[in-house]
């Protein structure tokens, strides 16, 4: 994995292109911190940073290869887990390499087939490649969004980046959030708008989709989209069908020449990668696959079991490590360093985030790259198999709102009156509606699958991307990179279509995927409730962000006040935020993680110098 950046400037307006340059790379050392590149043309230039992970020799960035006098340069976050498919193609279409790198097969493919190319692809990745010849840029990004894709394009200057960060640091991009971003960070956050950043002048490529840059406009358009297609495989079919599909995205996202490990929390999700990766890794003879999990200290003595976390992970791992044999490592985080990291878990997401849910997997992420560059990880099985409790309450699943958020109105009175000028509901049930109303039909199904569908749609348009930005910014932030095989276009697109009567297997969440995989996990783990990612329950962590909290209240010129109202932070801190009726997103943003929100809030605006339009 990497950092990419780069801008269009077709007029070349552009002064101090060196500094710029610079500045833009030095934002994404911490992403790619073993080389860094640069090609610069007299209208366009591409940055890259590298994290080294495949054919560390051959595979410098940006790449460039020349085709009848034509020069495309290539700058690329990602990893393809088809390259040796695609290139067997290109091979045979004349087509010779100089490495074994997914760089140059992207850059050929991009050659050979134009945007088609991201038709072909099975990974995750975001990339610019400039075309001499026509003078554009074709940019793209992966079908689930798991690396992400930042760009401006403002008075003829196009801008890109891997963060916003990188944007920010040109000098080219304003700091403006308006009325509605600040809307998007209380009432949306730390979820986004697909498409949308709070900040106004910066907007983000949204999954599956890809264009192309002229000196006059930008083209964008959806390559991939889910469909809705008749599900005839029979039951026992369609666990043959999963199986395979699961069983080889795991195994083609194995492959690494840097040291490689698993996230293992105990669940069904992560005990199933890690399973099938230390399966693999006896039957090619190799040393025991290398598990890690996080805990906080003291958290036993805390731990009271809710309906959203039953039980607590420990013993389940140890169940696993056992089943497995794997060479297992406990990170186990204090609950002090948990709170100081909110600040950098804001400049590592460049947004408030989700609170000590983002801190904990930065420092976790941290000790995991001291030993190991990739991992995999056991994200998006819920939302794309009906995993979370909301796919299962009733009174939620039925509810026209976002069934992971809420409190709305309760929200929308910390957001200072002059600003909050429209309907906060209205705001919000309208990008509700959006996801709602697009979602795919047969036309012909039960009232209960459409639903589903629209759950699902929900689920992996919004929390879904939350928490890939999650993962990218928070491991990334220590150059270590996390794979998601649960997010392989082929997955999704089967399971989008498979009843729910079949997913509801036994009546457990997930349970066509527990049956699945019953031969190869304990029965302990197969059965094991769901329970999410684990959080503190000590209140040395509470108390912690309180301390934090109480000092930007105590400050009346602190940042926050210029859009929200001092008061009803009081209330709220008082109150120690039992007004809320639900998370405040999530399952687990409760009271701790609501003071920890607006804190975060404070840090953002601190840290970026926003810049408040009220207009």
């Amino acid at each position: 994995m990497c950092g990419i950046a780069g801008f269009l400037d077709y007029e070349q307006k552009i002064v101090n292109r060196d500094v710029i340059i610079q500045n833009m790379s030095d934002t994404l050392k911490r992403r790619g911190p073993d080389e860094n590149g640069c090609f610069e043309l007299p209208k366009a230039v591409l940055i890259h940073r590298r994290l080294s992970v495949v054919d560390i020799e051959n595979g410098k960035q940006p790449m460039k290869k020349t085709i009848n006098g034509c020069d495309y340069i290539i700058t690329y976050n990602g990893e393809l887990y088809n390259t040796d498919d695609i290139k067997d193609e290109l091979k045979i279409l004349g087509y010779e390499f100089k490495s074994y790198s997914d760089t140059e097969v992207v850059l050929t493919a991009y050659i050979e087939w134009g945007e088609d190319c991201v038709k072909k692809f099975n990974g995750i990745f975001a990339f610019a490649i400039y075309n001499s010849n026509d003078e554009t840029l074709f940019i793209a990004r992966d079908r689930a969004g798991v690396k992400p894709f930042f760009y401006s394009f403002k008075n003829g200057i196009f801008v890109f980046g891997s963060e916003i960060k990188t944007l920010l640091a040109s000098n080219l991009i304003s700091r403006n959030v308006n009325r509605y971003g600040i809307a998007e960070v209380f009432l949306i956050g730390p979820g986004r708008t697909p498409g949308g950043t709070a900040f106004s002048d910066i907007e983000e490529l949204k999954p599956g989709w890809c264009g192309t840059v002229s000196a006059s406009h930008i083209t964008l358009s959806c390559y991939w989209k889910l469909e809705a297609k008749e599900h005839t495989d029979t039951f026992d079919e369609t666990v043959e069908s999963l199986k395979a599909l699961i069983y080889d995205s795991i195994s083609r996202q194995l492959v690494s020449d840097v040291p490689l490990c698993c996230f293992l929390s105990g669940g069904l999700d992560s005990s199933i990668i890690s399973a099938v990766a230390a399966e693999s890794y006896r039957e090619r003879g190799l040393e025991p696959i290398t598990t890690y999990s996080v805990d906080y200290t003291d958290n036993e003595k805390f731990f009271s079991a809710t309906a959203f976390q039953p039980n607590s992970d420990d013993y389940f791992i140890d169940i696993m490590v056992k089943h497995i044999n794997s060479d297992h490592r406990k990170v186990v985080i204090n609950n002090l360093d948990l709170a100081d990291a909110l600040y950098n878990s804001v400049r590592a997401r460049d947004l408030p985030g989700m609170a000590d849910v983002d801190s904990s997997l930065l420092l976790f992420c941290k000790e995991v790259k001291k030993t190991h560059t990739v991992a995999l990880s056991g994200e998006c099985a819920d939302e794309i198999f009906g995993g979370y409790p909301w796919f299962r309450n009733k009174e939620v699943l039925y509810t026209e709102d976002f069934p992971w958020s809420g409190n709305t109105q309760i929200k929308s009175q910390l957001i200072m009156k002059d600003i909050l000028t429209f309907d906060a509901e209205d705001y919000v049930k309208e990008r509700y509606l959006d996801t709602v109303q697009s979602t795919p039909r047969l036309g012909y199904e039960s009232a209960e699958n459409i639903r589903m569908r629209e759950m699902t749609m929900l689920n992996m348009k919004w929390f879904m991307q939350t928490l890939l930005d999650r993962k990218d910014r928070m491991s990334m932030y220590s150059g270590l990179e996390v794979r998601v095989p649960f997010c392989d276009h082929r997955i999704m697109e089967y399971a989008f279509n498979i009843p729910w009567s079949m997913k509801n297997y036994m009546n457990r969440e997930k349970g066509l995927v527990r049956h699945t995989f019953k031969d190869i996990l304990p029965e302990e783990i197969v059965y094991r409730k769901k329970s999410p990612y684990p959080k503190t329950h000590n209140p040395i962590y509470y108390n912690a962000v309180k301390s934090k909290l109480k000092e930007v209240i105590d400050n009346k010129n602190a940042p926050i006040f210029e859009i929200a109202d001092r008061n009803q932070i009081i209330k709220l801190f008082e109150s120690d935020a039992d007004i809320f009726t639900k998370p405040w997103y999530g399952q687990l943003m409760n009271a701790p993680q609501i003071m920890a929100y607006l804190y975060m809030i404070n840090s953002w605006l601190e840290l970026y110098s926003v810049n408040i339009c009220k207009d």
